[in-house]
Protein backbone atom coordinates (compact mmCIF):
# COMPACT_ATOMS: atom_id res chain seq x y z
CA UNK A 1 0.00 0.00 0.00
CA UNK A 2 1.39 3.51 -0.90
CA UNK A 3 1.62 6.02 1.99
CA UNK A 4 -0.66 8.75 2.00
CA UNK A 5 0.23 12.10 0.33
CA UNK A 6 1.01 14.95 2.27
CA UNK A 7 -1.76 17.73 2.32
CA UNK A 8 0.73 19.57 -1.00
CA UNK A 9 0.29 17.15 -3.64
CA UNK A 10 -2.62 15.58 -5.63
CA UNK A 11 -2.63 12.35 -6.90
CA UNK A 12 -4.53 13.70 -10.52
CA UNK A 13 -7.19 11.21 -12.12
CA UNK A 14 -7.59 11.86 -16.25
CA UNK A 15 -11.08 10.78 -17.38
CA UNK A 16 -11.53 9.77 -20.63
CA UNK A 17 -15.02 9.85 -21.34
CA UNK A 18 -15.73 7.79 -24.64
CA UNK A 19 -19.06 7.92 -26.53
CA UNK A 20 -21.60 6.35 -24.92
CA UNK A 21 -20.34 5.83 -21.24
CA UNK A 22 -21.75 4.45 -18.44
CA UNK A 23 -22.60 7.56 -16.10
CA UNK A 24 -23.17 5.17 -13.02
CA UNK A 25 -19.48 4.44 -13.70
CA UNK A 26 -18.14 7.02 -14.17
CA UNK A 27 -20.30 9.27 -11.44
CA UNK A 28 -19.67 6.75 -8.73
CA UNK A 29 -15.80 7.01 -9.95
CA UNK A 30 -15.54 10.58 -9.54
CA UNK A 31 -18.01 11.19 -6.50
CA UNK A 32 -15.92 8.84 -4.46
CA UNK A 33 -12.59 11.20 -5.07
CA UNK A 34 -14.85 14.15 -4.54
CA UNK A 35 -15.88 12.58 -1.12
CA UNK A 36 -12.03 11.57 -0.12
CA UNK A 37 -11.05 15.14 -0.56
CA UNK A 38 -14.45 16.36 1.76
CA UNK A 39 -13.22 13.38 4.46
CA UNK A 40 -9.82 14.60 4.24
CA UNK A 41 -10.08 18.18 4.27
CA UNK A 42 -7.36 18.96 1.82
CA UNK A 43 -7.51 18.07 -1.81
CA UNK A 44 -6.02 14.68 -2.33
CA UNK A 45 -7.58 14.08 -5.61
CA UNK A 46 -8.02 16.17 -8.78
CA UNK A 47 -9.56 15.22 -12.13
CA UNK A 48 -9.66 16.07 -15.08
CA UNK A 49 -12.19 15.09 -17.96
CA UNK A 50 -11.00 14.58 -21.63
CA UNK A 51 -12.08 12.82 -24.85
CA UNK A 52 -10.91 12.97 -28.16
CA UNK A 53 -12.62 15.79 -29.92
CA UNK A 54 -11.83 18.04 -26.89
CA UNK A 55 -15.32 19.60 -26.45
CA UNK A 56 -17.82 17.28 -25.30
CA UNK A 57 -18.94 13.60 -24.47
CA UNK A 58 -21.95 12.02 -24.25
CA UNK A 59 -22.75 9.58 -22.14
CA UNK A 60 -25.21 6.46 -22.90
CA UNK A 61 -28.19 8.01 -21.04
CA UNK A 62 -27.54 10.78 -23.86
CA UNK A 63 -26.56 13.12 -21.21
CA UNK A 64 -23.48 15.56 -22.57
CA UNK A 65 -20.26 16.69 -20.45
CA UNK A 66 -18.56 19.46 -20.88
CA UNK A 67 -14.43 18.26 -21.89
CA UNK A 68 -11.21 20.23 -20.01
CA UNK A 69 -9.45 19.34 -22.95
CA UNK A 70 -8.00 16.30 -25.66
CA UNK A 71 -6.11 13.46 -25.48
CA UNK A 72 -2.80 15.49 -24.92
CA UNK A 73 0.76 14.48 -22.73
CA UNK A 74 0.09 13.79 -19.38
CA UNK A 75 2.45 13.45 -16.43
CA UNK A 76 3.59 10.00 -15.93
CA UNK A 77 2.15 10.21 -11.74
CA UNK A 78 -1.12 10.76 -13.85
CA UNK A 79 -3.67 7.93 -13.41
CA UNK A 80 -5.75 7.63 -16.38
CA UNK A 81 -9.45 6.07 -16.44
CA UNK A 82 -10.84 4.84 -19.33
CA UNK A 83 -14.76 5.24 -19.36
CA UNK A 84 -16.52 3.18 -21.59
CA UNK A 85 -19.80 1.69 -22.08
CA UNK A 86 -21.88 1.02 -25.33
CA UNK A 87 -20.51 0.40 -28.79
CA UNK A 88 -16.88 0.09 -27.50
CA UNK A 89 -15.09 -1.30 -30.51
CA UNK A 90 -16.67 1.94 -32.33
CA UNK A 91 -15.25 3.66 -29.75
CA UNK A 92 -11.71 2.06 -29.79
CA UNK A 93 -9.90 4.29 -32.67
CA UNK A 94 -6.58 4.52 -34.10
CA UNK A 95 -6.01 8.16 -32.52
CA UNK A 96 -7.54 6.71 -28.86
CA UNK A 97 -4.83 3.78 -28.50
CA UNK A 98 -1.64 5.42 -30.17
CA UNK A 99 -2.64 8.17 -27.16
CA UNK A 100 -3.06 5.23 -24.39
CA UNK A 101 -0.25 3.43 -25.40
CA UNK A 102 2.30 6.36 -25.66
CA UNK A 103 1.07 7.37 -22.05
CA UNK A 104 1.38 3.89 -20.83
CA UNK A 105 4.73 3.78 -22.15
CA UNK A 106 5.61 7.39 -20.00
CA UNK A 107 4.59 5.78 -17.19
CA UNK A 108 1.13 6.38 -16.33
CA UNK A 109 -1.17 4.18 -14.63
CA UNK A 110 -4.27 2.96 -16.95
CA UNK A 111 -7.29 1.76 -15.84
CA UNK A 112 -10.74 0.77 -17.06
CA UNK A 113 -14.05 1.59 -16.03
CA UNK A 114 -17.02 -0.67 -17.32
CA UNK A 115 -16.04 -1.79 -20.95
CA UNK A 116 -12.97 0.05 -20.91
CA UNK A 117 -10.79 -3.00 -20.37
CA UNK A 118 -11.66 -3.25 -24.12
CA UNK A 119 -9.60 -0.38 -25.31
CA UNK A 120 -6.58 -1.65 -22.54
CA UNK A 121 -6.84 -4.99 -24.09
CA UNK A 122 -6.71 -3.23 -27.93
CA UNK A 123 -4.11 -1.48 -26.90
CA UNK A 124 -1.92 -4.85 -25.85
CA UNK A 125 -1.91 -3.23 -22.02
CA UNK A 126 -3.09 -6.35 -20.74
CA UNK A 127 -1.30 -9.28 -22.85
CA UNK A 128 -0.33 -11.33 -19.78
CA UNK A 129 -1.92 -10.01 -17.06
CA UNK A 130 -5.75 -10.40 -15.66
CA UNK A 131 -8.60 -8.80 -16.20
CA UNK A 132 -11.82 -7.91 -15.73
CA UNK A 133 -14.73 -6.73 -17.62
CA UNK A 134 -18.48 -6.01 -17.65
CA UNK A 135 -20.26 -9.93 -17.40
CA UNK A 136 -22.02 -8.81 -20.52
CA UNK A 137 -19.16 -8.66 -22.45
CA UNK A 138 -17.21 -11.56 -21.11
CA UNK A 139 -17.91 -14.17 -24.17
CA UNK A 140 -16.75 -11.32 -26.28
CA UNK A 141 -13.67 -10.51 -24.64
CA UNK A 142 -12.59 -14.17 -24.09
CA UNK A 143 -13.17 -14.53 -27.77
CA UNK A 144 -10.75 -11.74 -29.07
CA UNK A 145 -8.60 -11.23 -26.15
CA UNK A 146 -6.73 -14.59 -25.78
CA UNK A 147 -3.49 -13.31 -24.40
CA UNK A 148 -5.32 -11.74 -21.09
CA UNK A 149 -6.48 -13.49 -18.42
CA UNK A 150 -9.86 -12.57 -18.15
CA UNK A 151 -11.90 -13.33 -14.33
CA UNK A 152 -15.38 -12.42 -13.10
CA UNK A 153 -13.92 -10.20 -10.62
CA UNK A 154 -15.81 -6.98 -9.56
CA UNK A 155 -12.40 -5.35 -10.06
CA UNK A 156 -8.95 -6.27 -11.09
CA UNK A 157 -5.23 -4.21 -9.95
CA UNK A 158 -2.40 -6.09 -11.73
CA UNK A 159 0.74 -3.86 -11.11
CA UNK A 160 -0.54 -0.30 -12.96
CA UNK A 161 -3.48 -1.85 -14.80
CA UNK A 162 -6.19 -1.80 -13.43
CA UNK A 163 -9.73 -3.13 -14.66
CA UNK A 164 -13.36 -2.93 -13.09
CA UNK A 165 -16.65 -4.50 -14.32
CA UNK A 166 -18.79 -1.22 -14.38
CA UNK A 167 -21.61 -0.09 -12.37
CA UNK A 168 -21.38 0.22 -8.66
CA UNK A 169 -18.06 -2.16 -9.13
CA UNK A 170 -16.23 1.40 -9.80
CA UNK A 171 -17.46 2.28 -6.07
CA UNK A 172 -15.21 -0.92 -5.05
CA UNK A 173 -12.03 -0.32 -7.55
CA UNK A 174 -12.17 3.72 -6.14
CA UNK A 175 -12.30 2.73 -2.29
CA UNK A 176 -9.23 0.97 -2.67
CA UNK A 177 -7.44 3.31 -4.30
CA UNK A 178 -8.32 6.10 -1.99
CA UNK A 179 -7.42 3.90 0.78
CA UNK A 180 -4.08 3.40 -0.81
CA UNK A 181 -3.32 6.86 -1.35
CA UNK A 182 -5.36 8.61 2.01
CA UNK A 183 -5.65 5.54 4.53
CA UNK A 184 -8.55 2.78 5.34
CA UNK A 185 -10.10 5.35 7.47
CA UNK A 186 -11.00 8.25 4.75
CA UNK A 187 -11.67 5.25 2.71
CA UNK A 188 -14.00 4.02 5.05
CA UNK A 189 -15.61 7.14 5.55
CA UNK A 190 -16.25 7.62 2.00
CA UNK A 191 -18.02 4.53 2.24
CA UNK A 192 -20.53 5.52 5.04
CA UNK A 193 -20.89 8.87 2.68
CA UNK A 194 -22.11 6.74 -0.07
CA UNK A 195 -24.32 4.92 2.09
CA UNK A 196 -21.97 1.86 0.32
CA UNK A 197 -22.36 -0.75 3.42
CA UNK A 198 -21.09 -3.73 1.81
CA UNK A 199 -17.21 -3.29 0.15
CA UNK A 200 -16.22 -5.96 -1.87
CA UNK A 201 -12.76 -6.57 -3.00
CA UNK A 202 -11.29 -8.19 -6.27
CA UNK A 203 -12.06 -11.63 -4.75
CA UNK A 204 -15.86 -11.10 -4.79
CA UNK A 205 -17.85 -11.66 -8.30
CA UNK A 206 -19.80 -9.52 -10.28
CA UNK A 207 -22.96 -11.68 -10.93
CA UNK A 208 -25.67 -12.15 -8.55
CA UNK A 209 -25.38 -15.98 -7.53
CA UNK A 210 -27.34 -18.72 -9.43
CA UNK A 211 -30.51 -19.03 -6.76
CA UNK A 212 -30.59 -14.97 -6.54
CA UNK A 213 -31.12 -14.61 -10.04
CA UNK A 214 -33.31 -16.93 -11.19
CA UNK A 215 -35.58 -16.69 -7.63
CA UNK A 216 -35.29 -19.96 -6.57
CA UNK A 217 -33.06 -21.62 -3.59
CA UNK A 218 -33.02 -25.20 -4.91
CA UNK A 219 -29.28 -26.16 -4.62
CA UNK A 220 -29.54 -29.45 -7.42
CA UNK A 221 -31.38 -26.46 -9.72
CA UNK A 222 -28.74 -24.11 -9.01
CA UNK A 223 -26.04 -26.62 -9.46
CA UNK A 224 -27.42 -27.48 -12.87
CA UNK A 225 -27.72 -24.37 -13.72
CA UNK A 226 -24.01 -23.64 -13.21
CA UNK A 227 -22.98 -26.77 -14.96
CA UNK A 228 -24.92 -25.71 -18.02
CA UNK A 229 -23.29 -21.63 -17.88
CA UNK A 230 -19.72 -23.73 -17.75
CA UNK A 231 -20.29 -25.47 -21.08
CA UNK A 232 -21.98 -23.53 -23.56
CA UNK A 233 -19.93 -24.34 -26.41
CA UNK A 234 -19.88 -28.59 -25.94
CA UNK A 235 -23.48 -29.06 -24.44
CA UNK A 236 -24.05 -31.62 -21.51
CA UNK A 237 -27.26 -33.65 -22.07
CA UNK A 238 -29.83 -33.69 -19.54
CA UNK A 239 -29.03 -37.24 -18.60
CA UNK A 240 -25.85 -36.88 -17.52
CA UNK A 241 -26.52 -33.12 -15.56
CA UNK A 242 -29.22 -35.14 -13.32
CA UNK A 243 -26.89 -38.12 -12.73
CA UNK A 244 -23.67 -35.49 -11.77
CA UNK A 245 -26.56 -34.31 -8.67
CA UNK A 246 -27.74 -37.02 -7.87
CA UNK A 247 -31.19 -37.20 -9.59
CA UNK A 248 -33.14 -39.03 -12.51
CA UNK A 249 -33.56 -37.08 -15.63
CA UNK A 250 -37.09 -37.31 -14.90
CA UNK A 251 -36.44 -35.94 -11.51
CA UNK A 252 -34.64 -32.96 -13.66
CA UNK A 253 -37.06 -32.51 -15.67
CA UNK A 254 -39.98 -32.07 -12.87
CA UNK A 255 -37.56 -29.49 -11.46
CA UNK A 256 -37.45 -27.20 -14.44
CA UNK A 257 -40.66 -27.33 -15.31
CA UNK A 258 -41.86 -26.25 -11.48
CA UNK A 259 -39.31 -23.79 -10.88
CA UNK A 260 -38.65 -22.16 -14.21
CA UNK A 261 -41.86 -23.39 -16.47
CA UNK A 262 -39.72 -24.82 -19.04
CA UNK A 263 -37.60 -27.99 -19.68
CA UNK A 264 -34.00 -28.04 -19.34
CA UNK A 265 -32.97 -28.52 -22.95
CA UNK A 266 -35.34 -25.48 -23.60
CA UNK A 267 -33.44 -23.05 -20.68
CA UNK A 268 -29.72 -24.61 -21.97
CA UNK A 269 -31.21 -23.79 -25.32
CA UNK A 270 -31.68 -20.45 -24.22
CA UNK A 271 -28.48 -20.11 -22.35
CA UNK A 272 -26.66 -21.05 -26.11
CA UNK A 273 -28.79 -18.35 -27.90
CA UNK A 274 -28.28 -15.51 -25.45
CA UNK A 275 -24.51 -16.27 -25.86
CA UNK A 276 -24.79 -16.13 -29.75
CA UNK A 277 -26.55 -13.17 -29.60
CA UNK A 278 -24.21 -11.59 -27.62
CA UNK A 279 -21.23 -12.65 -29.55
CA UNK A 280 -23.17 -11.30 -32.72
CA UNK A 281 -23.32 -7.86 -31.34
CA UNK A 282 -20.18 -7.40 -30.21
CA UNK A 283 -17.50 -9.33 -32.43
CA UNK A 284 -16.56 -9.67 -35.35
CA UNK A 285 -17.10 -13.70 -35.39
CA UNK A 286 -18.47 -14.93 -38.75
CA UNK A 287 -21.75 -16.69 -37.94
CA UNK A 288 -20.19 -20.17 -38.40
CA UNK A 289 -17.72 -19.91 -35.70
CA UNK A 290 -20.45 -17.98 -33.28
CA UNK A 291 -22.28 -21.22 -33.86
CA UNK A 292 -19.79 -23.66 -32.96
CA UNK A 293 -18.83 -21.27 -29.80
CA UNK A 294 -22.04 -22.02 -28.72
CA UNK A 295 -22.29 -25.44 -29.36
CA UNK A 296 -24.23 -25.55 -33.08
CA UNK A 297 -22.77 -28.24 -35.30
CA UNK A 298 -24.48 -27.12 -37.97
CA UNK A 299 -25.14 -23.57 -39.11
CA UNK A 300 -28.91 -24.22 -40.44
CA UNK A 301 -29.89 -25.67 -37.21
CA UNK A 302 -28.60 -22.63 -35.03
CA UNK A 303 -30.28 -20.59 -37.64
CA UNK A 304 -33.45 -22.13 -37.20
CA UNK A 305 -33.39 -21.94 -33.37
CA UNK A 306 -31.68 -18.49 -33.54
CA UNK A 307 -35.26 -17.33 -35.46
CA UNK A 308 -37.72 -19.44 -32.84
CA UNK A 309 -35.82 -17.04 -30.01
CA UNK A 310 -35.61 -14.15 -31.73
CA UNK A 311 -37.94 -14.14 -34.49
CA UNK A 312 -34.90 -12.90 -37.07
CA UNK A 313 -31.84 -14.87 -38.45
CA UNK A 314 -28.50 -14.21 -37.34
CA UNK A 315 -27.35 -12.86 -40.45
CA UNK A 316 -30.12 -10.41 -40.22
CA UNK A 317 -28.89 -9.49 -36.34
CA UNK A 318 -26.00 -8.72 -37.76
CA UNK A 319 -26.73 -6.82 -40.66
CA UNK A 320 -29.50 -5.09 -38.55
CA UNK A 321 -26.67 -3.83 -36.03
CA UNK A 322 -24.35 -2.52 -38.92
CA UNK A 323 -27.44 -0.45 -40.08
CA UNK A 324 -28.14 1.15 -36.34
CA UNK A 325 -24.18 1.72 -36.37
CA UNK A 326 -24.47 3.75 -39.92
Amino acid sequence: MTSALPPTETRRFVFVLLPKFSLLAFAAAIEALRLANRTAGHAVFSWSLVGEDAQTATCSAGTSFSLDGGLEELRREDVILLCGGLDIQEATTKRLLNWLRRESRRGCTVAGLCTGAHVMARAGLLDGRKATIHWENHDSFAEDFLDVDLTKSVFVMDGNRYTCAGGTAAIDLMLKLVANTAGNDIASNVADMLIYSSIRTDQDTQRLSIPTRIGVRHPKLAAVIQEMEQNIEEPISPSILARDVGLSTRQLERLFRRYLNRSPKRYYMELRLQKARNLLMQTDMSVINVALACGFTSPSHFSKCYRAQYETTPYRERGAQAAQED
